[in-house]
């Protein structure tokens, strides 16, 4: 890893930087693939997932054998780690509910709003270097909790043209409509604009590599909504003297290990802990089953070095990491100038492991900072809020002097005339 000592605010902007997203460059092979799932529909997705994931697929769709298989594949112990981290994402989720009230402005008029689910949502679930069941987890539990009615998912096969066990399980076990076996941009141009055998759907929901991420771009542009910009996944570590060297180095790697792109910072006012924690970082690193994949991450990650805890605070909040763990003393205190970030974990007990499997927070989060604009994903990412209003002649008659003055004014004659004819009406 780079150690950063003492670095001047005006270097900041450059030591924060994140690895290059290859947009440009890649623009215009997503842009070809999406165009021709447009056009050819199922049979372009086949083409494609032959060419990328070299599988020969005859049926998109998972079959009920298939689900069966996958329930009798899995352990009894991977079932029920499965089961605990749903029931938590559930009880956190299901507490965002949204409670509308009529509120009244003034006599006679009164608004409201009411949460709707968004009907069809597309989840994609990346195969790439690991199976990432826990993101089923995360994207259809608040879906189901929501009230979306038809919940697609797409995630990549393997060269056998099948789906890890644990995905479908945990697809299942969270409420999800359909599966198909679709990956990368194919996938998202088919729930963007639907096929043959994949529906269209609404909202498309889900990380992904840098291909992914630029189709879900481009399809927000004209076709369908998309949950957040998002990029190689990043963690912050913001720590001081007190906190375990040995916790710090883990939390990094856990980052690390994600993909080549990933980024791990620290960020302490301790030298001590800092040297300390390089030592532990190569020690543990040695024995990771994943070490040459967290070995490219970490030539991009930081060990930074500041003279004091406000300028520590100061950094964090400029990167606004998509993890943030705070392990310091005072972390209570530290958390309430935290401004920028996607989801923080306090203390030396909280790795960011625990919100990304089974805390109950989700874990699809804004990266590359856009943690300074965008949420992650709850229960409202799945909702629309709809507003309505009543008003009555009592009502009409103490806004519509002003509603006429203001239409005029605006040089809208039809928005006054709205308003005018009632006024009159009510005279007569």
């Amino acid at each position: 890893m780079n150690i950063i000592l003492n670095p001047e605010r005006k270097e900041w902007n450059e030591l924060l930087k994140r690895s290059a997203l290859k947009s440009d460059s890649i623009q215009g092979v997503v842009c070809e693939i999406l165009e021709h799932i447009k056009k050819e529909g199922d049979k372009a997705v086949k083409e494609y997932e032959e060419k990328f994931d070299k599988a020969c697929i005859s049926s998109l769709a998972v079959s009920q054998q298939e689900f069966d298989d996958a329930t009798k594949e899995i352990s009894e112990d991977l079932k029920k780690a499965i089961d605990l981290a749903l029931k938590n994402i559930t009880t956190f989720h299901a507490s965002q509910k949204f409670e509308g009230k009529k509120v009244t402005t003034c006599p006679g008029v009164t608004c409201w709003q009411k949460a709707v689910a968004i009907e069809k949502v597309g989840l994609y679930i990346p195969g790439g270097t690991a199976p990432l069941f826990s993101t089923v987890l995360m994207l259809a539990a608040p879906a189901r909790i929501a009230g979306c009615k038809e919940i697609i998912l797409c995630t990549p096969p393997n060269k056998e043209g099948k789906i890890h066990p644990a995905i479908l399980y945990a697809a299942q076990a969270a409420g999800v409509s359909k599966i198909f076996k679709v990956g990368g941009v194919q996938a998202i141009g088919a729930m963007a604009y639907g096929t043959e055998s994949i529906p269209k759907v609404y909202k498309i929901f889900g990380p992904g590599n840098q291909y992914v991420t630029a189709a879900k771009q481009q399809v927000s542009l004209h076709d369908v909504a998309i949950d957040m910009p998002a990029g190689p996944s990043e963690v912050a570590v913001l720590a001081d003297e007190t906190a375990n060297p040995a916790f710090v180095a883990a939390d990094l790697l856990s980052q690390a290990e994600h993909g080549i792109d990933s980024q791990a910072i620290l960020i302490t006012v301790s030298k001590t802990l800092l040297e300390a924690v390089s030592t532990e970082v190569k020690k543990q690193l040695a024995v990771l089953p994943r070490k040459e994949i967290a070995e490219q991450s970490l030539s991009n990650s930081r060990l930074i070095l500041v003279n004091q805890m406000d300028e520590a605070i100061d950094m964090v909040n400029q990167y606004a990491p998509e993890h943030l763990i705070i392990e310091t003393k005072n972390y209570s205190d530290i958390t309430e100038r935290i401004v920028n970030a996607g989801s923080v974990f306090l203390g030396s007990y909280s790795p960011e492991s625990a919100g990304d499997y089974a805390s109950g927070t989700n874990h699809t989060l804004p990266t590359n900072g856009y943690a300074k604009a965008y949420s992650g994903v709850s229960l409202d990412s799945f909702i629309r809020k709809i507003t309505f209003q009543e008003v009555t002649k009592e009502g009409i008659g103490n806004i519509g002097k002003a509603i006429e003055i203001m239409a005029a004014n605006e040089h809208l004659d039809a928005h006054k005339n709205a308003i005018t004819v009632r006024l009159n009406s009510r005279n007569n």
